[in-house]
């Protein structure tokens, strides 16, 4: 990766661009949803695993186990807050081609999918 040192370590993807990397047969991607479990039952998009940061002591050791560290990884949140703090300890384990969706789940809903719920 290229750019300062405090440069994020991870790549900032747009909603509209996340809904075209969904509709993609066959696409070798990774996908983590870090919103706790009530918020996925409101609402959620499909393939996306959830490991939600507050359960964190109970997935992070099995983290090298269940992802590819040189895979592409899309991380989703509400807002794209949470998914940046997990992309920030992604990298520190040694993911090298993450993505954080901007504007989470919302604005997901709001700009590219009516039909999935707003909370």
């Amino acid at each position: 990766m290229t750019g300062s040192p405090d440069a994020a370590p991870y790549a900032p993807l747009s909603v509209e661009t996340l809904a075209q990397r969904l509709a993609e047969a066959g696409a070798d991607i990774q996908l983590i949803d870090v919103r706790e479990p009530s918020e996925v039952e409101i609402a959620c998009l499909p393939g996306f695993v959830n490991l939600p940061l507050s359960e964190f002591a109970t997935w992070s050791d099995s983290i090298h186990g269940r992802f590819e560290a040189d895979r592409e990884t899309i991380v989703l949140c509400h807002h794209g807050m949470r998914s940046a703090q997990m992309c920030g300890w992604l990298a520190q384990q040694g993911f090298t081609q993450l993505k954080n969706v901007t504007g989470g789940i919302d604005a997901y809903a709001l700009m590219v999918d009516r039909t999935v719920p707003r909370y």
